[in-house]
């Protein structure tokens, strides 16, 4: 392919709509984004070399897809539940003992696989992922004590792992990292001071007009503070995806208008979001998984890693479905892979190593997710009508 012009966007637009038909088989009940990745493997390094994953174009327009779904995933965060507050002790008490597993395990890994890269591991097993645990609690409509608990475990478990994910995949370069994180930090309070000194009114008469107007002003200056931030993060040499989540968890933070939840999805599930895992899918070197077959072992390690990790809250009373629903990956090990190829940070072959493990987290939170709906709808049905 050469240049990048309209007829490059119409064709990833193209490619981008392997996800929603894939996920379209019931049967198979395929995550829109593993669709899309595996596209991006199909027309990638990996499959057919139709699209340059190099190209600066589409490398920028993937990088704004990163940070836009990091910004969702922010937003996913319920960091206003007065409930999900209450159950912080817990939920951060598993949180660390599945912290420790990991990092035994990780350790385990590492030196197994001669790679070096234990303290990444660790931070993958140790993750969960909020955009794609939550809306399967949801649409499976989970309830009670336990899924509360599990709910702000999964928060915890995600922000910690995304702030600690730039630290431990480059150690030469931590305390630069640090220093950076902090700085985008710093960016994200001033900025959740401001918008919290918005409930006195601008905010809300901001939103009238931006409605009656038609102006999409609420969207546009989100995009503003996320530009703003992501282009501190590049000054100061971390990653984008700390500027995304950052942001979202200080809109989270403050009270998404329904209207601008419904704007970002469609910028971001309509082309940005699907550009981008098509571009990490294009950027992955499957192939280099069959030159190097310990590297799906070491796919495999981590997936299963990822499960016995969580599963030691069932340790502390949590139910065992719940538990492996907890160890739903995505953003962090994305967010790996993405830094690994990028920054070469990785061996050949292990980013896709890396989402390999990450698919089968994903396998598993799918079938957790309806074992732990069937003793809930048992009681539903079994309640006294009346």
């Amino acid at each position: 392919m050469s240049g990048f012009g309209f007829d490059t966007l119409a064709l990833l637009a193209v490619i981008g709509m392997a996800g929603p038909l894939l996920a379209s088989l019931p049967r198979f009940r395929i995550p829109v984004v593993i669709g899309e990745l595996i596209a991006g493997l199909v027309v990638g390094r990996t499959g057919l070399g139709i699209v340059d994953d190099t190209d600066p174009t589409f490398a920028l327009l993937a990088n704004i897809g990163f940070a836009l779904v990091m910004f969702v995933v922010g937003t996913h965060v319920p960091v206003r539940d007065k409930t999900l507050r209450l159950g912080i002790p817990k939920a951060l008490l598993r949180v660390v003992a599945i912290g420790a597993v990991a990092a035994v395990l990780g350790v385990a890994l590492a030196k197994v696989f001669g790679t070096g890269h234990a303290a990444v591991y660790a931070v993958l097993m140790a993750s969960s992922s909020a955009a794609l645990a939550l809306p399967v609690i949801d649409s499976l409509r989970l309830a009670g004590p336990p899924v509360l608990s599990v709910t702000t475990q999964i928060a915890i478990a995600d922000a910690t792992s995304i702030v600690l994910l730039p630290l431990v995949i480059d150690p030469a370069q931590a305390t630069r990292a640090a220093v950076g994180a902090l700085a985008i930090a710093g960016g994200a309070l001033v900025l959740f001071v401001l918008l919290r000194a918005g409930d006195r009114g601008w905010r809300k008469r901001l939103h009238h007009y931006s409605e009656d107007r038609e102006f999409a002003l609420e969207l546009r200056l989100s995009l503003i503070m996320l530009f703003t931030l992501c282009a501190l993060a590049v000054a100061t040499h971390v990653s984008i995806m700390l500027a995304g989540f950052a942001l979202g968890l200080v809109i989270s933070a403050i009270g998404e208008p329904r209207r601008l939840a419904r704007q970002l999805f469609g910028i971001t599930e309509g082309f940005f979001g699907p550009l981008f895992f098509v571009w990490l899918g294009a950027s992955l070197q499957v192939r280099e998984l069959g030159e190097h077959p310990a590297l799906i072992l070491l796919g495999l390690g981590l997936g299963a890693g990822a499960l016995l990790a969580h599963s030691v809250g069932r340790v502390f009373g949590q139910p065992l479905t719940l538990a492996v629903l907890s160890a739903a990956q995505l953003g962090v090990p994305v967010a790996a892979a993405t830094l690994g190829t990028e920054q070469h940070l990785l061996a050949p072959g292990e980013p896709s190593a890396l989402m390999l493990g990450a698919l089968v987290t994903v396998a598993t939170t799918s079938i957790a997710g309806v074992l732990a709906a069937r003793p809930q709808s048992a009681d539903e049905s079994n309640a006294p009508s009346g």
